[in-house]
């Protein structure tokens, strides 16, 4: 009873705190409508196109919605890539502002005083629980925020015993198009090229950093994901619902989660199948259910990798799903709009024990209680030791920790943890924490899971630590700390003595400093291991360190440094070969590291030349020189016509005979390579579904500058190199059975100690086997590209 009243204290100031319903055209918003001219009726890739709704019409209808509906609010929560809204639309009882109160009250205890949240759930029975609507990350998926949109209609306007159930027991949270870009060029990805279901571990994207603030704001009960198109998995079972085949991953406490998502699951298909008769198409007559992956397969489409949006939201306790509609059309609206309905009444149905349980997740982080993991699993902390002179990649973390809702502390003393001394200043995660799976999953080294299952979904291994390139020290044993919460990092860069002075070749921020600097008009030279020196004044690069976040000192200029210049790279383009931008990654890395990027298009390098450029990187599929394309949809983005390959390849020829650089990444561009003659290499190709993290042994100097022996990098469809001859070799994968780390991949000891990074001996070729830019995450393998850019 004592509690009950404390809570009662908190919900009464939560709610005296609340505003009602802002206006949806408040002054701070700005709409942002997209030329109909320029938006595209259908997809190449799609088999079926219909009358979708544009997104040029969906602000128009959202206000208009808002106009006749008090249960409505909508908002500009973001803006996309190329600038379009990203619309929320937030759905209640007129008369539920108090008790939306209560919910984000709720929330706040959910994280501090787990036990007492569960204990008002048990006396406050009329609570009301979030749920969120993801619509059509992917651009061509079309389905998704149409159903969303006749779903925001329905809850805004109408009045049937089902919807008001449902408005009774729950908050309902639209985000209507979270790719504006995708729907408008009808494409997957957003206007940079970025799967954004892809992004939810990197999160380099402004729509996916607006979806993680929509989870945590939130920390939905329930997020359903609108996606299309998956039909025949299994005999007449059309389209598909998670939850997922194994591997789970296993910083999930899934046992809270399975206990509840198949029931779901099933409503979901319930729901469709009682509407069987609306639908229309043949397809839908003869469906006997939906293909349920846990239930309806062995593996093959598996929830491991946090990059997925609803694998992302478990971590925040959400009850996940993917929902696959089976076509393109009115009918896959429908199946959309009747499976999202059946998790509405699933979730009504059993909201208390259900968000009593996503709030058990909560209590087993904070109490260090998970009894479905090994002891030792979760260690007790993590702690981030900071570089002096560039500390720019462990802010990068700790923002990114904190973005999270992780919780970092900074060591106000010196202190000793499992018998290694840190200094003042080191950051800690403890993992005595609400979200410590979200947090281990990001911060762990990841594990080998090649012989767990035959195949993967998608990535086994992302490893922030590794692939960023800070150091995340897990501590076992218990430890005294004097420590207080990290709020702001101060990121302001110095520079200190008279100079020459020295740019470490230590992280992505020393890069950029002196591509800066070069662009600025500064003197920069370079030494064997790839630092920068400059002999400039300190109030002449000043400016440019402090945004750095870098600190400079003093340093003797070696005498093999030699001087090296600004200069302009192009990159080929994929406009979307197989639904995917594959040098996109490549492409934002590179403009990370400072670079002047241009991208070019097979077809315009046939017909322009690379007269301009001092660089050109090829980082994509093979087939975007095939001479002709198999797949209709491919043919905008390679030639124009099968005679543009030997004109294509005639003018890279040409472009090194200036002194024109050239580097390949990957295995694509690497084949490409050997198609186009530039190397007379064996290239070895593993096959698709495999990736992971593996040890690598860099020479240290030139083109691995920065890199060493045992250090790590990236593989995604694995590539390596044979028969060399006298070619330079700058790396190869560590000759030792344990080279693979983590992820998955069949038979990679057939690349053990083989070579990775090679440069042509008689032209400037250079290979890079590992996944140096791979969707702009792999931050730590981004200096392999500045460092063959400026070797000479």
């Amino acid at each position: 009873m004592k509690y009950k009243k404390i809570i009662t204290g908190v919900v009464a100031a939560s709610l005296l705190a609340s505003a009602p319903w802002s206006p949806a055209l408040a002054e701070s918003s700005k709409w942002n409508y997209v030329n109909a001219y320029e938006e595209k009726d259908g997809s190449l890739f799609n088999s079926e196109n219909y009358d979708f709704m544009k997104f040029s019409e969906i602000g128009d209808k959202l206000a208009q919605i808002e106009k006749q509906s008090n249960r409505v609010k909508v908002e500009v929560k973001g803006h996309s890539s190329t600038g379009q809204p990203l619309y929320v639309v937030t759905i209640a009882a007129p008369d539920s502002q108090g008790k939306f109160g209560k919910i984000q009250a709720l929330r706040k205890q959910m994280f501090k005083n787990p036990g007492k949240a569960q204990e008002w759930i048990e006396n406050n029975p009329d609570f009301k629980v979030p749920v969120m609507i993801n619509g059509s990350i992917h651009g061509t998926e079309f389905v998704g925020s149409d159903a969303v949109m006749q779903l925001i209609e329905r809850f805004a306007l109408e009045n049937d015993e089902t919807t008001t159930e449902i408005l009774e027991n729950n908050i309902l949270i639209f985000n209507v198009v979270q790719n504006p870009d995708g729907r408008v060029d009808a494409t997957r990805f957003n206007g940079e090229g970025i799967d954004l279901n892809r992004d939810f571990i990197t999160q380099s994207q402004p729509e996916t950093q607006e979806t993680v603030s929509l989870i945590k704001e939130w920390n939905p009960m329930v997020f359903l994901d609108t996606h299309g198109y998956v039909k025949g998995y299994a005999p007449n079972k059309q389209g598909l619902i998670e939850p997922c085949t194994v591997p789970h991953n296993p910083n999930y406490e899934y046992d809270l989660y399975q206990k509840w998502a198949m029931d779901q699951a099933k409503a979901m298909e319930n729901e469709i199948m009682s509407d069987k008769e609306s639908f229309t198409g043949s397809l839908y007559q003869s469906m006997v259910g939906t293909y349920i992956p846990q239930r309806d397969d062995a593996e093959g489409w598996d929830d491991y990798p946090p990059i997925f949006t609803p694998m992302y939201a478990m971590y925040h306790g959400a009850y996940g799903h993917t929902l696959e509609a089976p076509t393109n059309d009115t009918d896959g609206v429908r199946w959309m709009y009747d499976a999202i309905m059946g998790a509405l009444k699933n979730a009504t149905d059993n909201k208390q024990e259900m968000i009593k349980d996503q709030i058990e997740m909560f209590k087993r982080g904070i109490n260090f209680d998970h009894p479905f993991h090994d002891e030792g699993f979760f260690p007790t902390a993590y702690v981030l030791p900071v570089d002096q002179e560039d500390p720019t990649v462990t802010h990068k973390a700790v923002k990114h920790l904190q973005k999270n809702d992780i919780e970092v502390v900074q060591a106000s003393k010196a202190f000793t943890a499992d018998g290694k001394s840190y200094p003042k200043g080191t950051y800690i995660v403890k993992m005595d924490q609400a979200k410590a799976g979200l947090a281990n999953t990001m911060l762990w080294d990841g594990e080998d899971i090649t012989e767990d299952v035959d195949s993967m979904y998608d990535i086994s291994a992302w490893s922030l630590p590794e692939l960023w390139g800070f150091e995340a020290v897990a501590v076992q044993d218990e430890f005294n700390v004097t420590a207080t919460k990290v709020n702001q990092i101060q990121e302001q860069g110095s520079v200190s003595g008279k100079g020459p002075f020295l740019i470490p070749n230590s992280s992505v921020k020393a890069v950029q400093l002196a591509n800066t600097l070069m662009q600025q008009g500064v003197s920069v030279k370079r030494d064997e291991a790839g630092n920068f020196y400059t002999e400039a004044a300190a109030n002449n690069i000043g400016s440019a360190v402090k945004q750095s976040g870098l600190h400079i000192e003093s340093a003797k200029i070696p005498a093999e440094a030699v001087e090296v210049n600004s200069l302009k790279v192009a990159i080929l383009k994929d406009g979307g070969m197989n639904k995917a931008q594959s040098h996109s990654g490549t492409k934002l890395a590179l403009k990370r590291l400072g670079f002047d990027v241009t991208e070019v298009t097979p077809a315009e390098v046939a017909q322009q030349g690379l007269t301009g450029f001092d660089v050109f990187v090829y980082s994509g599929t093979e087939g975007l020189i095939a001479k002709t394309q198999s797949r209709a949809a491919n043919q905008e983005f390679g030639f124009e016509n099968p005679g543009q390959f030997d004109i294509f390849k005639m003018n890279v020829e040409e472009f090194l005979n200036n002194g024109g650089k050239y580097i390949a990444v990957g295995a694509g561009a690497s084949l490409a390579t050997k198609t186009l003659g530039l190397t007379d290499n064996t290239i070895v190709v593993a096959g698709y579904n495999s990736n992971g993290i593996a040890k690598v042994d860099y020479s240290g100097e030139g083109m691995t500058g920065g890199y060493s022996e045992d250090d790590l990098g990236f593989v995604y469809r694995p590539v390596w190199y044979e028969n060399t001859g006298d070619d330079e070799v700058a790396a190869t994968f560590d000759d030792n059975t344990e080279f693979f780390v983590a992820g998955h991949w069949k038979n990679n000891r057939a690349a053990q100690g083989k070579a990775v990074i090679v440069k042509e001996q008689d032209k400037d070729v250079t290979l890079i086997g590992l996944e140096a830019g791979f969707r702009d995450h792999t931050d730590y393998l981004f200096r392999l590209l500045s460092n063959s850019i400026f070797e000479k």
